[in-house]
């Protein structure tokens, strides 16, 4: 039997419940977040076992934070844990089941261990359940997230050299001669695989894996990328290729070349300033209309990812 309390002295206690409940999920959501800051903080500055510690407590806070979880399986790979980082790495994926493991730098160490194939096979069952077999060549979808991977590396350590005050020039000259070796071997690597494939389409491989061809051309000499953007575009019309990764290709062509950019995507750190702005635009007037054709966000928002004020010159 439904009993129904509607005196006022019930009605007071109901709503003072509720507002405790309320209070409490406030605080506990604002503690996770609080973990969650002071962890990825941490982790940025290479604090790993610090970072491992703040991301344990957001994950006792909350179980289900996805990107929590991923985040501590990072810190434990890149920590030499692996027993823990793949724990991690299989809750995460049975919460959200993405490739953003198979192609990320952070898993690298990862991928000597012979558990990673066990982990990539389980972790691409899933996406192909998931989402009705978006991967057609899983073979070619593997090496390009692997390849993905070591076109990323080394870059998180580059930028952890460069916040030092203390910065050792021969050790960040030792890691930039590393990673020229892991592209010029990517670029090999990705010829003769376009030689033998084509360049690797979305419906083939995947966005995720897709995108890591444009990458290892957009980091290679002036005439491979040369060679490869007109293959873009016309993918692209086709959209079996993204717009954005043809801007990028187009517009560093021209930088290199010394030539205005059209879609503004390429900036540089003016020494004298010390202050990113972009390269010479070919028509500051148009630029957004050009952007907003192939789907790029307003200049303006861009370019707020380096702390830069634009506005267009109107004609």
């Amino acid at each position: 039997m439904l009993i129904l309390l509607t005196d006022r002295k019930t009605q007071f206690i109901m709503k003072r419940i509720f507002f405790f409940c309320c209070f409490a999920f406030f605080v506990s959501t604002e503690a996770e977040a609080q973990f969650l800051k002071k962890a990825d903080s941490l982790y940025n500055e290479g604090q790993l076992m610090l970072a491992i510690d703040a991301y344990k407590e957001s994950y006792k806070a909350d179980s289900s934070d996805d990107n929590n979880i991923y985040n501590l399986a990072c810190a434990f790979a890149q920590a030499g844990m692996p027993d823990s980082a793949f724990k991690y790495l299989y809750i995460t994926s049975n919460l959200n089941s993405e490739e953003r493991s198979l192609s990320d730098p952070d898993f690298l160490p990862l991928k000597k261990d012979k558990r990673w194939d066990v982990f990539e096979n389980y972790l691409v069952a899933l996406i192909q359940q998931k989402y009705d077999n978006p991967i057609a060549d899983e073979d070619y979808a593997r090496k390009l997230w692997r390849m993905k991977a070591l076109d990323q590396a080394y870059y998180r350590d580059l930028e952890l050299l460069r916040k030092k005050a203390d910065t050792n020039v021969s050790a960040e000259k030792s890691l930039w001669q590393k990673k020229e070796v892991l592209n010029k071997q990517n670029q090999k690597e990705i010829e003769l695989l376009i030689a033998k494939k084509g360049w690797p389409k979305i419906s083939q491989v995947g966005n995720s894996a897709a995108a890591a061809a444009f990458l290892i051309i957009q980091h290679s000499e002036l005439p491979l990328q040369k060679k490869y953007l007109p293959v873009i575009k016309k993918l692209c019309e086709k959209r079996e290729a993204v717009w954005s990764s043809y801007a990028l290709m187009y517009d560093r062509i021209q930088v290199s070349e010394k030539k205005p950019q059209r879609y503004g995507s390429q900036v540089n750190l003016n020494p004298q300033t010390n202050k990113h702005e972009p390269f010479p635009l070919e028509d500051e007037s148009k630029v957004d209309e050009w952007r907003k054709e192939i789907g790029m966000q307003p200049l303006a928002e861009y370019l707020k990812h380096w702390d830069i004020k634009w506005e267009p010159k109107v004609k």
